[in-house]
């Protein structure tokens, strides 16, 4: 399943972080340069271009809800 999100700041990116690491499948983080990062790592996240929406990408429907809910708080 995947789910378009713009994120804006770093506590976002924190967020997505932290609401990952709950998360018993992997998640996985893509921007619109094909860089894919593991959502549970901060250095990975920080290596993708944010400047355009990104993709959050998951098998379960409830972990890719809990992470994209930890985006819009």
């Amino acid at each position: 399943m995947v789910r378009q999100v713009k994120v804006s700041n770093f506590s976002e990116v924190q967020g997505i972080v932290s609401a990952a690491a709950k998360c018993y499948n992997e998640v996985g983080v893509h921007d619109v340069k094909g860089s894919i990062a593991d959502a549970k790592s901060i250095l990975g996240l920080m290596s993708l271009d944010f400047s355009q929406p990104v993709q959050i990408v998951c098998e379960d429907e409830n972990d890719l809800n809990r992470v994209v809910k930890a985006i819009e708080q």
